[in-house]
């Protein structure tokens, strides 16, 4: 099942007057990135379930705007409810009021037909909806639930992301965050040190970054220690590397993990290495 992402897609939205977000170049390939990962996800679980979920955390206004000419393309959301996928439900989640009615607009413009639920909250204020919105399975009845988690901060609680796996969640996690010569490991394990240790679920694993002389150095330890909190939540994991240019990081790559419960990690990531000439696998 190949389900390819159109360039032309990318490339059919118009100024409608309400707000975008300004968007680095890099960011479009992301967006691409993840909804190659999103359809190896459904190829995998197909025929396997009844029902295939999709909740993006921070869903954004749903466009993207690059340069002084404002080059619009889409966001996560929208890229997921493209073409005729066996999708039975999208949740967007939006805590600004702005970029959720933008968003709310755009979906009811493109996408009208296709059932999307938009909360206008914190994800970590939405597990009772989620509880009331995505069935459960049960006996011979199954659900497969793809997660994005793509703040481009520290913004998400690891507690958060242990409650919405027993709810039987697959995460793909960008790991995407301002880190720059001012916004460096110092200032996040000196003036963010208890956002970061609700980060990585307030374990002492913090103290492991503590003795890292680097940006690079502090970032991939980062990335690891998450990886190893997810495995012991039980999940399949694998991470990959792309290449990276950005005034918001300043490194040469960036990773994204996956993690699941439901299907081989191994397997999606060998799908997406098919697609991707500039991806190998770390750790």
């Amino acid at each position: 099942m190949n389900l390819p992402t159109s360039p032309a897609f990318f490339d059919s939205f118009q100024d409608d007057g309400f707000v975008t977000t300004a968007a680095e170049p890099w960011i479009k390939v992301k967006v691409q990135l993840i909804q190659q990962y999103f359809e190896s996800f459904i190829t995998n679980v197909s025929g396997k379930v009844n029902d295939i979920v999709f909740v993006d955390l921070y869903s954004g206004s749903g466009l993207y705007s690059i340069g002084h000419q404002k080059q619009l393309f889409p966001s996560v959301s929208l890229t997921s409810l493209q073409d005729n996928l066996p999708v039975s439900k999208w949740i967007f989640c939006e805590q600004s009021s702005e970029n959720a009615k933008a968003l709310k607009v755009r979906v009811n413009k493109y996408f009208r037909g296709k059932n999307v639920v938009i909360f206008e909250s914190k994800p970590e204020h939405l597990l009772d909806k989620f509880r009331s919105y995505i069935p459960q399975s049960k006996g011979n009845y199954k659900v497969a639930v793809f997660c994005v988690v793509d703040p481009f901060s520290f913004d998400i609680p690891f507690t958060i992301l242990d409650k919405l796996n027993d709810l039987g969640f697959t995460f793909l996690i960008p790991y995407t965050f301002s880190l720059t010569g001012r916004l460096d490991y110092r200032f996040y394990l000196r003036d963010q040190r208890e956002r970061l240790t609700r980060y990585l679920g307030g374990f002492k694993d913090i103290e492991k970054l503590d003795e890292v002389k680097s940006n690079v150095e502090f970032y991939r330890k980062l990335v690891k220690i998450q990886q190893n909190n997810m495995l012991m939540l039980g999940l399949n994991t694998t991470v990959s590397v792309h290449k990276l240019s950005s005034g918001l990081m300043e490194l040469p790559f960036y990773y994204m993990g996956f993690y699941s419960r439901q299907i081989s990690a191994k397997t999606v990531s060998t799908d997406i290495q098919r697609q991707a000439t500039t991806q190998f696998q770390l750790f």
